[in-house]
C-alpha cells in the first residue's frame, strides 16, 4: 500500500511528506483547494505525462516521490528483481524541470515513464470522477468485464495470435501476388543454369586448359629447342658434359693434384659434371611429355573458347564463371523451394486462424460466465445505492469479424422502471443514476482487484441523502480489506473514513499554497460540520456532524 507522498514546489504545493495508513482515507476541502493536486502529484509517480505547468511557479522544478510497502504484493516483487531491483520496498520518484523535461527513478535507479506505468499497475488502482462517462462507451465494456474477469493474460495472449495470423496472412498475399514475377525469374534461371551445367567447368580447369593449350601450341618449338640443348649437354664429340670430363681427367693427372689450388678446381668440375647430367634428364624428361596431339589442340582451344563466350554473355571475367555458376544454382534452388514455403505459409496461416478461433472461443466461454456473475453483483450493489427497481445486464454478442481482443461485442443494459426492456447505458440514464451505476460496478471490480490501494476521485458526485451514506459504507468496507482513498464533497461519505485528511489554501507573502494535514476528531467534526451547513457553523450543526461521525465510526453489529 502507499505509505508516504512527498511534494516538493508542485502546483501550489512548497513542500509537503504525507504519511498514509491502511483503511478508508477520506480527502476534503473547498472546491479549488487542491484536491487535484494530491492526485496529480500521485499520478506523475505512477507515469502520466508531465508539462512545464506541473512546477510551482518561480522554481526550477518539482520533486515528487511515492513510497509503497509491497510486502504483501509478490506481482510488484516479481517486477522489481527481473529488472534486477531491490524488492523489498517501493519507492517512485519523478522529478519534471520547468522546461517540461522529466525524469524518473525506481528504488533510486533511472527507469522510463512506461516503467512507472507497468510497476504502477501492480501497486495502486485509480477511479475517476469521470468513470460513469466512459461507460457511454461501449468500447470499454469489454475491458471492464475482462477486469473484472481476471482475463486480461488471455486476452493479450489472444491478441499476439491475432496479430501472428494477420501477419502470416500478408506474407502470404505477398508472395502470392509476386508468383508470376517469381516464375519469370526462374525460367531465366534455369536456361542459365542449364548451360552452365553443360559447360560443366570445374573450380581450378581454367588455368589448367590455358596451361596445356600453351605446351600444345609450341610442341614442335619445345622438342627442337630441347633436343638442341640436349645434344650441346651430352653430344659424344662436342657436348659440355664430354668436354668437362676431359678436362677433368687432364687435370687430375698433373702431379699435387690433390692438394692446393687444383683440388678445389676439380671439385668444381666434378659438381660441374653432376648439375649437367641432371639437365640432361630434366630435358629428357620434358621431351618424353611434349608430343604433337592436333586434335588435343584444337579440344582445348574450343573449350577456352566457350569458356570465355560464357563469361563474357554473363559479364563476368573468366575466372569468375565458375563462381557465377555456383551463385546462380543456388538462387534457382531457393526459387523452387519457395514453392515449398508458399505451402508451409499457408498451412501456418491455416494453423493460426484454428489457433485464434480457439482460444477466441475459450474466451468468449468464460466472458459469458463473468457476465453472468458481474450482472448480479452489480444488480447487487444497485439495490444498495436505491436502485433495487433497476435491472442490470451484461449482454455479449459475436462480432462479424475477428478483432485483436476476440470475437465478442460487450454491452452494459438497463433498465430502469419494471416491465421495461433493458436499452443501453446511453439510452436510458439520467445523470444521477449513471453516476450510481458506475460507482457500483466500480465497487464490485474493486471488490475482485488484487491492487491492495484503490484511490476513488469523486465517484459519488450525483447523489445524495441517504444513498450518499450507503457509498461511504461501501467505501468504507473496501477500506476494511485494503487502503481506500476517496476524494469526496459528501459528509456522509467523509464521515464512514478511518482518517480524514483536509486540503485547504493559505495565503502568504503575496502567493497562494496549499496546506493539508490529517484532522484529530475535533478537526472531523468541525470539517464534517462545514460540509453539512457552510460557513457559518451553528451549534446545532456541529452537533449533527459529531452525531454523524461517532455513528459512522460504531462497529456494525
Amino acid at each position: 500500500m502507499l505509505t508516504q507522498l512527498a511534494i516538493q514546489d508542485f502546483a501550489i504545493v512548497d513542500h509537503l511528506e504525507l504519511d498514509l495508513t491502511g483503511g478508508m482515507t477520506a480527502i476534503t476541502g473547498e472546491t479549488g483547494a487542491g484536491k487535484s493536486i494530491l492526485l496529480g502529484a500521485l499520478g506523475l509517480c505512477l507515469g502520466e505525462r508531465a508539462d512545464a505547468g506541473s512546477v510551482r511557479h518561480g522554481c526550477e522544478r518539482t520533486d515528487l516521490s511515492a513510497r509503497f510497502d509491497i510486502h504483501h504484493l509478490p506481482a510488484a516483487q516479481a517486477w522489481l528483481s527481473e529488472r534486477e531491483l531491490p524488492a523489498d520496498e517501493c519507492l517512485l520518484r519523478r522529478v519534471v524541470t520547468a522546461n517540461g523535461r522529466s525524469k524518473a527513478w525506481i528504488n533510486g535507479q533511472p527507469a522510463t515513464v512506461s516503467d512507472l506505468k507497468a510497476l504502477g499497475e501492480h501497486l495502486i488502482q485509480i477511479h475517476g470522477q469521470h468513470a460513469h462517462q466512459a461507460l457511454m462507451r461501449e468500447e470499454t465494456h469489454l475491458s471492464l468485464l475482462d477486469d473484472y474477469a481476471g482475463l486480461n493474460g488471455k486476452t493479450l495472449q489472444l491478441a499476439d495470435t491475432f496479430r501472428a495470423w494477420h501477419s502470416a496472412r500478408r506474407r502470404l498475399k505477398k508472395l502470392s501476388e509476386a508468383g508470376s514475377e517469381i516464375e519469370a525469374k526462374r525460367q531465366l534461371l534455369r536456361y542459365q543454369v542449364e548451360e552452365l551445367d553443360q559447360l560443366a567447368l570445374e573450380e581450378d580447369e581454367l588455368p589448367t586448359l590455358e596451361d596445356e593449350q600453351l605446351q600444345l601450341a609450341h610442341a614442335e618449338e619445345i622438342l627442337r629447342e630441347t633436343q638442341f640443348a640436349a645434344d650441346c649437354c651430352a653430344d659424344d664429340d662436342g657436348g659440355a658434359l664430354s668436354l668437362l670430363h676431359r678436362a677433368h681427367q687432364h687435370l687430375s693427372a698433373l702431379p699435387g693434384s690433390d692438394k692446393g689450388a687444383l683440388a678445389n678446381t676439380l671439385a668444381m668440375l666434378s659438381d660441374a659434371q653432376i648439375q649437367i647430367e641432371e639437365a640432361t634428364s630434366e630435358l629428357a624428361r620434358l621431351s618424353g611429355h611434349t608430343e604433337l596431339d592436333p586434335e588435343r589442340l584444337a579440344w582445348v582451344e574450343d573449350r577456352l573458347g566457350d569458356i570465355h563466350r560464357l563469361a563474357r554473355k554473363h559479364h563476368v571475367s573468366p575466372e569468375e564463371l565458375y563462381a557465377q555458376h555456383q551463385q546462380l544454382s543456388q538462387e534457382l534452388n531457393q526459387l523452387d523451394a519457395s514453392d515449398s514455403d508458399l505451402d508451409a505459409l499457408s498451412a501456418d496461416v491455416e494453423s493460426l486462424r484454428e489457433r485464434y478461433r480457439g482460444e477466441a472461443k475459450a474466451l468468449s466461454d468464460a466472458r459469458q460466465k463473468a457476465a453472468t456473475r458481474l450482472g448480479k453483483e452489480v444488480q447487487q450493489q444497485l439495490a444498495f445505492l436505491a436502485m433495487d427497481k433497476a435491472s442490470f445486464k451484461v449482454a455479449l454478442e459475436s462480432r462479424d469479424t475477428p478483432a485483436p481482443e476476440g470475437l465478442d461485442r460487450v454491452q452494459f443494459l438497463i433498465s430502469a422502471n419494471p416491465g421495461q426492456p433493458a436499452r443501453p447505458l446511453a439510452k436510458v440514464a439520467s445523470g444521477g443514476e449513471l453516476s450510481r451505476i458506475s460507482l457500483a460496478i466500480q465497487v464490485v471490480a474493486a471488490n475482485h482487484s488484487t491492487t491492495p490501494s484503490l484511490v476513488f476521485d469523486e465517484v459519488d458526485v450525483g447523489v445524495s441523502g441517504a444513498t450518499a451514506e450507503i457509498v461511504g459504507q461501501l467505501l468504507r468496507k473496501l477500506g476494511d480489506n485494503g487502503q481506500v482513498m476517496t476524494v469526496t464533497h459528501l459528509p456522509q461519505v467523509a464521515a464512514q473514513a478511518h482518517q480524514h485528511l483536509h486540503i485547504e489554501k493559505r495565503a502568504k507573502r503575496n502567493t497562494t499554497l496549499t496546506h493539508m494535514a490529517l484532522l484529530d476528531e475535533g478537526g472531523r467534526v468541525s470539517e464534517l460540520a462545514r460540509m453539512l451547513g457552510g460557513v457559518n457553523l451553528s451549534d446545532q450543526t456541529l452537533a449533527h456532524a459529531r452525531e454523524m461521525l461517532h455513528a459512522s465510526q460504531r462497529p456494525p453489529h
